[in-house]
């Protein structure tokens, strides 16, 4: 039994690892390749079969590490800032595409529960093919790439009802019908605020406990274990255990854990969606082709015309330019991969009968598969309904650059001098988000409003979470050297143009620096030295202005990015290691600054001073003096750690700083 187990596996994983190869040199989708795998290894073919039992247990597993990264990728406070655009627009598509589908199906005798699960199979878009397409076309950050590509990954959260409903829908009776959808609901709602109030009270400082052991192993671990509970929970109330490891996803991307959480998980759900793209590959009949080939492209082309035309209509309705709602029509009128997942449930609960499987199956593989060349010709397409306007007018300069919020800068290492720089591109109105491995640090920044996220920037997911492929500029301002020189390697294969700016303590690695793709690189040492010699020659009486001179000699004789961009002003922007330091104090009930006005706190007294006020997570660098303080106030203040100490003791009417 094990040595027979033992050959499925090698056979299994030699052959993905060579169609994978394959299918990578040819630039087509992984998830083609494991599909193809599946039908290779499946009982429909001749060869070697593997044991479709074996692996559908473990794709099972693939589905639930896939919800819960989308979890990540969609925190409440996300879907309540778009309701009004992205979660209309998708909400309507998806119901629309379902509610259509589903209509004809029916009027042409297809049983009503049947219709309806193939509605919600074409209702998906393929989010890999979509952003892999637009990435190679250019046209990511453009109205129609951008559009399209959130509603693609909106549609991934939309699946999560119907993999609560279609399992209710194979089991109940028409006349138990409501009443049963209605208990599996309640019990969505149940689950919800159970996984709800352990995030908010439970997850957070596990996470935080957690990552100040700072090993990554237990990290690996805990995020195994709180996925793995989340989805038997859910398990446990009758419901899919996806829909607990969305929930439990949803949760951890309110905190600062999110981008390493994601980071970690990926090899995890990679290999085992993988896998379940095998599983649905198995269940394709090659030899049924000949049989259904007709039903298959009528089915097809009516995948393409349906979601083109909804999706148009939808969005032009919104008051979008009829150009941009066809060119995001073409991009989501393919099938896509959660498609599979809820044609796979549909299947395990007896709803589709093999024939009509074989055929929703097959065309959504024909949409996948012809994917790519309806989004690379978009352009074209989407001119023959507007022949008189200019093809070069749908690529202007306004339309391709890129949003404010994607113009940001990141910093990789929040210490004293990340956050010297953070805090002067803050007062320069720069967008930025920091990335740190110091769990304390993270939550003390957080607690002041700052954009601070815990997570490895020498990780290849994590410096894409936060966003290097369309940053402005990346600062790496900690000196671990074999970390730094990792992040410069996979920030140059991630944005080969962004400039790099790394600090270093001395001059010793400057040249390996450069070499891995630094644009500057800042000696600690010899900023130290040229500041030194400033205050020296001030002190013997010399000149500002030679003074300053001298200064921008150096610095422009030291620096390659001072001799292309540095004119006639002069720049001190030197870190001193001063005893002072930021710290933020919540204010919470009890407190005694509650209630009073910021100027009544005697602040320059204490010799403290007030950085920001930060309120329902928005920061206020200059509050009014006449602000009254509230529960759930944050001061962010600036001093030694004795002030810093009598003041939080005074406010709080307790002393935490150590």
């Amino acid at each position: 039994m094990l040595e027979q187990t033992l050959t499925q596996v090698i056979i299994l994983l030699g052959l993905t690892v060579f169609i994978i190869l394959l299918f990578k040199r040819l630039q087509i989708p992984a998830s083609l390749g494991y599909l193809a795998v599946g039908v290779l290894l499946g009982s429909y073919t001749p060869g070697p079969v593997i044991e479709e039992e074996f692996i559908r247990l473990i794709a099972e597993f693939g589905i639930v590490f896939l919800l819960f990264t989308i979890g990540l990728s969609f925190s409440m406070a996300q879907i309540y800032a778009s309701r009004h655009t992205i979660l209309g627009l998708g909400t309507a598509q998806v119901v629309l595409t379902t509610a259509v589908v589903a209509m004809i199906l029916w009027l042409m005798g297809v049983p009503a529960i049947a219709a309806f699960v193939i509605g919600a199979v074409f209702a998906q878009s393929s989010s890999t093919i979509i952003i892999k397409q637009l990435a190679e076309q250019g046209e990511g950050q453009t109205r129609h790439g951008r559009l399209g590509t959130t509603l693609s990954v909106f549609q991934d959260i939309t699946a999560v009802p119907f993999v609560v409903v279609i399992p209710v829908l194979a089991i109940a009776s028409t006349q138990a019908l409501a009443m049963d959808l209605s208990w599996a609901l309640l019990k969505a709602v149940l689950a919800f605020l159970l996984v709800f109030f352990l995030g908010r009270y439970l997850f957070k400082p596990f996470f935080h406990m957690v990552a100040q052991r700072n090993s990554a192993e237990l990290f690996t671990l805990t995020v195994l274990f709180v996925s793995l509970v989340a989805a038997w929970t859910t398990m446990s109330l009758g419901l899919s255990m996806a829909f607990g490891a969305f929930l439990a996803g949803m949760m951890l991307a309110e905190t600062e854990f999110k981008h390493q959480v994601e980071s970690t998980i990926r090899p995890f759900k990679d290999v085992l969606l993988g896998l379940f793209f095998i599983s649905i590959g198995m269940l394709f009949n090659p030899f049924s082709l000949p049989d259904i080939w007709v039903e298959v492209l009528l089915v097809t082309l009516a995948i393409f015309v349906i979601k083109i035309l909804l999706v148009t209509l939808i969005v032009r309705v919104s008051g979008i330019d009829l150009q941009t709602a066809i060119r995001t029509g073409l991009i989501l009128a393919v099938g896509g991969e959660f498609g599979f997942a809820l044609l796979a449930i549909g299947i395990d609960a007896t709803i589709l009968e093999d024939r009509m499987a074989q055929i929703v199956l097959t065309s959504v593989l024909f949409s996948m598969i012809l994917a790519p060349f309806l989004i690379r010709y978009n352009q074209t397409i989407a001119s023959w309904f507007k022949p008189r306007k200019p093809i070069l007018a749908m690529t202007s300069d306004s339309e391709l650059a890129p949003t404010a919020s994607e113009e940001h800068v990141v910093i990789s290492g929040y210490g004293r001098i990340g956050q010297i720089v953070g805090h002067m591109l803050e007062k320069e109105k720069i967008n930025y988000v920091a990335l740190d491995m110091d769990a304390g640090r993270v939550k003390e920044a957080r607690l002041g409003g700052e954009p601070v996220y815990y997570g490895d920037s020498s990780d290849l997911t994590v410096l894409e979470a936060v966003g290097v492929p369309k940053a402005r500029l990346l600062l790496i301002c900690h000196d671990d050297l074999p970390a730094t020189l990792k992040t410069l390697k996979l920030a140059r294969l991630l944005n080969p143009e962004v400039p790099i700016l790394v600090r270093t303590r001395d001059e010793v690695h400057i040249e390996e620096l450069r070499r891995a793709g630094a644009t500057e690189v800042i000696p600690e040492t010899y900023e130290a030295g040229i500041m030194l010699s400033s205050h020296a020659m001030l002190a013997l009486k010399m000149p500002l202005a030679k003074v300053a001179r001298t200064l921008q000699d150096s610095r422009v004789d030291r620096y390659q990015m001072m001799r292309e961009l540095f004119r006639s002003t002069v720049e001190i922007n030197d870190c001193i290691n001063l005893p002072e330091y930021l710290h933020s104090i919540a204010l919470t009930e009890g407190s005694s600054a509650i209630g009073k006005r910021l100027d009544e706190l005697d602040l320059e007294g204490d010799q403290v001073e007030l950085n920001a006020l930060v309120r329902d997570g928005e920061r206020n660098l200059s509050p009014q003096p006449d602000t009254i303080l509230m529960p759930g106030d944050v001061l962010v203040l600036f001093g030694t750690q004795e002030n810093l100490t009598r003041v939080e003791s005074r406010l709080t009417n307790l002393c935490v700083i150590c």
